[in-house]
């Protein structure tokens, strides 16, 4: 999470700074590309802050309201950030693009224009490297189109997408200046800003729905899960085991249910000391399961469950 914090704190202050100097261009010049620009900048300012309140508030530990922590502040405020994206950052320069197209007014020297955007690329850029470096070093051996789909650290993440949307909008805004001064055609000033928005609101519904599918519970993948249920069966006291139900808690917690069936030869201290097993397996295999809660049963006492269903079923005239 330390590290994570890293590539927040280094977007805070590249976009901080970079918005001052989108402002000071927009004011001197009436580009409304560069003023397009520089509420985006401020959006992400903002919005890198809400991460770091977001990264803050789940690391609180659990009580009794919470029993399993907070470790989902961190889905909630990226969700936040994301809908802050669309709306303002998006939605306004969509605005502001429109009024420009509408009553295009003539750029002056756009000189200053092309020294702000190169600098604002250069920090962005800069951002954008700690961010990946980070993201390389929490993905492993991990294809990394594989690792942004199962990403479970939104801090990282949404600053590689605010960023990368940072440098495209840096290039929408270059072109449109240039046209608009080098070809006296203002309204593509205006146009550039409307590219920026519609750029700005794409990133953010990729990053909605990536929080949603966190916050409402999203399972480990199919191959970790699998692993799970076969460190279950190899166990020698082990039948057979169910599916592992898991969601997780946060970026690093997963929360794990077990219904696992033992032989009917199975005693309760063997059928213990199994489970001890099986739990330290997980854990030594995926640190990040933290809570284990395996349903232990004797394979007598599962199939009896079954013939009393069935009997009840048999009364009912069911079949």
């Amino acid at each position: 999470m330390a590290e994570s914090k890293l590539a927040v704190y280094g977007a805070i202050v590249a976009n901080a700074g970079i918005a001052v100097m989108k402002f000071t261009g927009a004011a001197f010049t009436g580009s409304s590309a560069m003023l397009s620009e520089g509420i985006h900048s401020l959006v992400d300012t903002g919005d890198g802050a809400l991460l770091l309140v977001g990264m803050h508030m789940s690391q609180r530990k659990a009580d009794e309201q919470h029993p399993f922590g907070h470790g989902k502040e961190l889905y909630f405020w990226s969700l936040i950030v994301a809908v802050l994206i669309f709306g303002v950052g998006g939605g306004v320069s969509i605005y502001e693009g429109i009024l420009h197209v509408l009553d295009p007014a003539p750029l002056e020297d756009p000189f200053w224009n092309y020294v702000i955007l190169g600098a604002a690329a250069l920090f962005e850029g800069m951002s954008l490297a700690i961010a990946i470096r980070q993201f390389l070093k929490e993905k492993g051996d991990e294809p990394i189109g594989e690792a942004l789909r199962t990403s479970k650290d939104p801090s990282v993440y949404t600053v590689m997408a605010e960023d990368s949307a940072a440098l495209l909008g840096l290039l929408a805004a270059a072109l449109g200046v240039w046209g608009s001064h080098a070809l006296q055609m203002p309204v593509l000033d205006g146009v550039a800003s409307i590219v920026i928005g519609l750029l700005l609101c794409a990133v953010a519904s990729l990053l909605i729905l990536q929080s949603r599918k966190l916050l409402v519970g999203a399972a480990v993948d199919t191959e970790m899960a699998r692993t799970i249920r076969a460190i279950a069966g190899d166990e020698r006291e082990v039948l057979r085991s169910a599916w592992p139900l898991t969601m997780y808690l946060g970026p690093e917690e997963v929360l794990l249910a077990l219904d696992v069936e033992f032989r009917p030869e199975a005693e309760g201290e063997s059928i213990q000391q199994a489970v001890n097993r099986i739990e330290r397996a997980i854990r030594a295999r995926y640190p990040e399961v933290k809570r284990i809660y395996i349903e232990a049963h004797r394979i007598t006492e599962a199939l009896q469950s079954r013939s009393i269903a069935a009997s009840a079923a048999e009364a009912r005239g069911t079949p």
